[in-house]
């Protein structure tokens, strides 16, 4: 049964347990439940619920027990079985669009109805719509898989619209507000392409392993572990899932080559897990290209620090060349500003002149050379 209502003046527990059921029918319930009773409804193992702990962190896993699959994908925690999806955490953001999903897509048969009546009381053109024939468990599966292809597909958009024009305006600006700002979309990146190919590599895995994908027909093992002398015991302590007669009715028009064929037939799955593998795939190749474009200006910023490291040590170069003929010449006025007697002094002052020319001019070749001789080994440019 739900659980109690806690009596006044007793203390409150917030539930971090808050579940949603919804069958094929179009019924809801809103459960908030310990992992005992979920346990207990769907038969599944305590390590395979703990998967599903929004308190613990888990890689995104599609698992397919004996009567149930176990869904990890992000923020979209279920239990899928053959009669009934169980959300956890239905009132969160992100979760609130999956859940209006599962009620338009799980009760097939009732929209097939209403388009019937449609039909009916309208015009003879008018066509009903086309029920969706897929088991509760694969439309259920679609649904998981297409919001959080579409999310992840969102996320990205998003990056790249932040990514681009920061990494060109870095391009045409270094500072450090713009090499901060393209770090932090870098490691933004990196994490979301980390996410992304973890739903790659889970269906991947799972189109390669045939095995894996029967686990996932659960109407086919529920048509044959049922039999008119024994049910399959189901515990309707929160309400009552829909009569195995009348599943088996809806899961024999579902699909034949889904109940009827070979038990190793698992064609209609794995055409679903491509569709959304192609998805993710081109959503993975979009993060691909944002990395190789933000490798691309990495590339270029270095080249351009390259370069303006180069030629900072060409300044540094001619600098000091400068510096060196500029000591040649102070060597030689201080050498001619001391206070010694020269018998050319006090007859041939004039001399001193060119003393002062040729060591200016003795300096300009030194520097020239020096030059010149860089130049020749590739030491500055042209």
């Amino acid at each position: 049964m739900p659980a109690a209502v806690p009596a006044e003046g007793a203390k409150k527990k917030v539930s971090v347990r808050s579940w949603i059921l919804m069958d094929g029918t179009g019924r809801e319930t809103i459960l908030d439940v310990d992992k005992y009773a979920i346990m207990h409804r769907v038969q599944i193992h305590a390590r395979d619920l703990r998967i599903l702990d929004p308190l613990l962190s888990y890689p995104s896993t599609i698992l397919g027990r004996e009567g149930a699959i176990v869904l990890n994908l992000e923020h979209i925690k279920a239990v899928i079985t053959a009669e009934e999806v169980l959300l956890r955490n239905p009132m969160e953001e992100n979760v609130i669009p999956i859940v209006e999903e599962l009620r338009r897509r799980l009760p097939a048969s009732s929209i097939a109805q209403q388009g019937g009546r449609e039909g009916l009381n309208g015009p003879d053109d008018v066509e009903a719509p086309e029920e969706d024939e897929s088991p509760l468990e694969f439309r259920a599966l679609e649904v998981a898989l297409e919001g959080i292809c579409s999310y992840l597909d969102a996320r990205t958009t998003e990056l790249e619209n932040a990514a681009y024009p920061a990494l060109d305006e870095l391009t045409s600006k270094v500072s450090s507000r713009n090499l901060d700002r393209v770090r932090k979309l870098k490691s933004a990146m990196t994490r979301l392409t980390a996410r992304v190919q973890k739903i790659r590599d889970e269906l991947e895995q799972l189109l390669d392993d045939d095995d894996d994908m029967a686990d996932l027909y659960l109407t086919r093992k529920l048509i044959g572990a049922t039999s008119p002398t024994s049910g399959f015991g189901i515990p309707n302590w929160v309400s009552s899932p829909p009569t195995i007669a009348s599943k088996i009715s809806r899961a024999s028009r579902a699909s034949a080559a889904t109940i009827h064929g070979n038990e190793n037939d698992v064609e209609e799955l794995e055409m679903l897990l491509e569709a959304y593998f192609m998805q993710i795939d081109g959503t993975l190749n979009k993060l691909s290209t944002l990395r190789e474009y933000i490798d691309d200006t990495e590339d270029y910023i270095n080249i351009q620090l390259d370069n303006h490291r180069n030629q900072l040590i060409q300044l540094e170069l001619f600098l000091s060349a400068g510096t060196v003929s500029a000591s040649l010449y102070s060597l030689v006025a201080g050498i001619f500003g001391m206070n010694i007697p020269y018998k050319w002094n006090d007859d041939h002052g004039y001399v001193y002149k060119w003393v002062v020319i040729s060591a200016g001019l003795g300096s300009l070749l030194l520097f020239i050379f020096i030059v010149a001789y860089a130049r020749q080994k590739g030491l500055v440019g042209s």
